[in-house]
């Protein structure tokens, strides 16, 4: 008996992309359990697509399926330009990065849903800690075999959309020391991080039909791997990434990924055997030390770091930038990789502006830059 839905087919390389974003009190700065407020004001042509997230002091803009690159950043922007109109009307702004920089976990709420109760009660003290914010990337393919080869052959490349994008430094106010503590926070997890090698849709529906039998997962939500086969959506969805905190960043990560996918499907000669332990050291590399990390080559354990290996893989992508009409966003990821992370970004304005409400609302007048 199968438990584990069926892949349903998408269109090849349709795109859908799911934000989640803080909101803030704007006297304190301080994470405001507002969600449920703002909610109610959404319009209901935006319903379906700003939604409830796992606490109260956070919501998700989701796009639709969108053909192509345009389609996205008009859907995300009239997405997030209505949520902040209706937060802004009630007394709200929005920050985007991954981490709150000061709130307290023990003071936030948990959203009204059985699921994320359920979640919480399994988890404890590791769940209480999950006051995170992620940029997820869905792209379409069009046969679940497919689909995890694309999901293994991109693990290699994980890491670097870690490094690119890291933006959770700060933890309670502490410097963590880490430019992507958010990731560390959701490794915590049961069913997290890198897979293995998935290898074909056949073997992975035996492995999800296990954990529902063995009442593991109650749903396909409940695995969260940094890339998982999405079943109902038909597509790969790219979690990995922290959320970058301007608006043109976000967006040049989605087009990274959608050319990313589209080079990884093509490309027949990437390995898919990719021992995850190496993985794994890339991983923290990108989690510790963001753009300025070590990657080790999967392929031939040469070692640079996570910064050449990003401009070396752009080298490699020029060409699917240029069929997308994508440029504009290749020079984006360009200007960020030389600049460093946005979890650098959040350390420089700190040092200026020497505390953290301030470093917030200077970041947050430059969202849409």
């Amino acid at each position: 008996m199968e438990y584990y839905p069926s892949f349903k087919k998408s269109p090849r390389f349709t795109i859908g992309v799911e934000v989640e974003l803080q909101i803030l009190d704007p006297k304190t700065i301080n994470l405001s359990p507002a969600g449920p407020e703002i909610l109610k004001s959404i319009s209901q042509d935006y319903r379906d697509r700003i939604k409830p997230e796992f606490i109260k002091s956070m919501l998700e803009v989701t796009t639709r399926v969108c053909n192509s690159l345009s389609e996205v950043r008009r859907d995300l922007k009239e997405g997030i330009k209505h949520l902040e109109k209706r937060a802004h009307e009630l007394g709200y702004i929005l920050f985007s990065s991954s981490l709150h920089p000061f709130s307290r976990c023990k003071e936030q709420r948990l959203s009204d849903d059985e699921r994320y109760h359920r979640l919480m009660d399994e988890f404890q003290i590791v769940g209480r800690r999950l006051i995170t914010q992620g940029l997820h990337c869905h792209i379409g393919i069009d046969d679940p075999d497919r689909a995890i080869e694309v999901v293994d052959k991109i693990r290699t490349y994980l890491p670097l959309l870690l490094g690119l994008t890291a933006s959770s430094p700060f933890f309670e106010g502490e410097d963590t020391g880490l430019c992507s503590f958010r990731s560390k926070l959701f490794d915590a997890l049961p069913r997290s991080g890198i897979p293995d090698p998935l290898v074909d849709w056949e073997n992975f529906q035996v492995l999800a039909n296990l954990l529902f039998q063995a009442g593991i997962i109650k749903s396909s939500r409940d695995i969260w791997w940094d890339v998982r086969p999405h079943p109902l959506f038909g597509t790969v969805e790219i979690r990995i990434c922290d959320v970058p905190i301007s608006f043109n960043e976000i967006m040049a990560t989605v087009a990274l990924i959608l050319c990313l996918v589209k080079y990884v499907y093509d490309n027949k000669g990437i390995s898919r055997a990719v021992h995850r332990s190496i993985l794994l050291n890339n991983k923290w590399n990108a989690a510790r030390y963001g753009l300025d990390g070590t990657f080790v080559s999967p392929f031939n354990l040469e070692k640079e770091t996570i910064r050449k290996a990003l401009f070396d893989l752009l080298e490699q992508l020029e060409g699917i930038f240029i069929e997308l009409g994508a440029e504009d966003y290749l020079i984006i990821i360009q200007n960020m990789i030389k600049r460093g992370c946005s979890a650098t970004v959040q350390r420089k304005v700190l040092e200026q502006e020497r505390n953290f409400p301030q470093m917030i609302k200077k970041i947050s007048k430059e969202f849409w830059q």
